[in-house]
């Protein structure tokens, strides 16, 4: 369990009254709480480094409430869609649904560039690519913590995106605590413009995505059970896990428990 206190958190944009602490994989919760409004979203939030998403240079980014990150502006849609999508957007989404802070939950985001979370992440980072010698310079973190489905139905899910790069190397980490049954639809993972890279979290769109044993709380492509790590700077069909270089045509496969695939 993470327990982290406002005087305990260097690096953030800013503070929260509060101590919070999260079960499993999460990182820990401080920064700016987005407003509360139904399909809403953060302003654009300037990062403190740019960051490489699969060939495109960001240096702004939208936490949306319906649970993904865009980079060009807020994403309200919240009905899920099956990626591949081929539409326009560059889009991470840790858990997409139809979401409802206006009641119980806060989303939060904060930036690091230095501290001890950021050797924590360049700790599991290199774990998790052992190959690459990471030593990362800069997080985001946005967190859905017990927000609710909607509408306003007192359901507490939470779950996280992590965005870290090096300046070269940039990586997407997805990480989920208490996540509450629903019989809506939830779409996790990420996706392109085009769809020339795109990856499916399994049980996305199927019963097993929430609830007590969901398959994205104990599921894993790094043997952390929650947590889910990607390589996002750019498309290459190699696929490191664990020291282990797998390669193929289209399709990339990590063997773990549940074994995962995906098209970068």
């Amino acid at each position: 369990i993470w327990a982290i206190s406002p005087s305990n958190m260097p690096g953030s944009l800013s503070s929260l009254s509060e101590s919070v602490s999260l079960p499993g994989p999460l990182y820990p919760i401080s920064g700016t709480i987005s407003s509360r409004s139904d399909d809403g979203s953060s302003p654009a939030i300037s990062l403190l480094r740019s960051f490489n998403y699969f060939g495109h240079s960001y240096s702004q980014i939208y936490v949306n409430h319906n649970g993904d990150l865009t980079f060009t502006g807020p994403y309200y849609s919240y009905t899920p869609q099956q990626f591949p999508m081929y539409g326009s957007t560059d889009i991470i989404a840790p858990f997409w649904t139809d979401l409802d802070n206006r009641g119980n939950g806060n989303i939060y985001y904060v930036q690091y560039t230095s501290g001890s979370l950021l050797q924590q992440v360049t700790q599991d980072i290199n774990t998790y690519f052992p190959a690459l010698n990471f030593q990362a310079n800069w997080i985001f973190i946005a967190t859905w913590h017990e927000v609710a489905y909607f509408p306003m139905t007192g359901t507490r899910t939470t779950f996280q995106a992590v965005l870290t790069t090096n300046g070269q190397y940039s990586f997407v980490l997805m990480n989920y605590g208490s996540i509450a049954s629903t019989s809506r639809s939830i779409q996790a993972g990420y996706d392109t413009i085009s769809s020339s890279h795109h990856f499916t979290i399994p049980g996305s769109l199927s019963s097993n995505a929430t609830g007590p044993n969901s398959a994205f709380s104990l599921g894993s492509n790094v043997n952390i059970p929650g947590r889910w790590a990607f390589r996002v700077d750019h498309g290459s069909l190699v696929c490191h896990f664990n020291g282990k270089r797998t390669e193929s045509l289209r399709l990339f496969f990590c063997k773990t428990e549940p074994m995962y695939h995906g098209n970068r």
